[in-house]
């Protein structure tokens, strides 16, 4: 299945615009955004993403907590967790959540780029 819609939950604009700048730029993506875990979880019911990148450190609602949301509307949905804390509990936690992968950030177009395909082949 070919990605078409991305959702990015995070609360720093600069790092929206950074994972949206590490996209192939060919792809054709649609991209959808919230800036807090809540709005996040609101934007996915509504959106339906293929991929959602979520921050974990965000207001309102945490991204380990959205995470868990998002897994009891659609346990198949593939979340990437993006997150400058790699404590091996917080990875943990991530992949305990439902996180399907997860990436330190800032993030590169390489490990962009392999989290899409990864999904891609999941979908499959």
């Amino acid at each position: 299945m070919r990605i078409s819609k991305i959702l990015i939950v995070d609360d720093s604009p600069i790092s929206r615009r950074m994972i949206k700048s590490s996209m192939p730029k060919e792809s054709g993506y649609e991209f959808f955004e919230a800036g807090d875990g809540l709005q996040g979880l609101e934007m996915f019911q509504e959106v339906r993403p293929q991929v959602t990148f979520m921050d974990l450190t965000m207001p309102v609602m945490d991204g380990i907590t959205s995470v868990q949301e998002i897994m009891k509307l659609d346990e198949t949905a593939s979340v990437v967790v993006l997150t400058a804390d790699i404590q091996a509990k917080m990875i943990m936690d991530a992949y305990q959540a439902g996180a399907f992968l997860v990436l330190k950030k800032p993030p590169t177009k390489e490990s962009i780029q392999d989290a899409l395909n990864k999904v891609e082949e999941r979908e499959s």
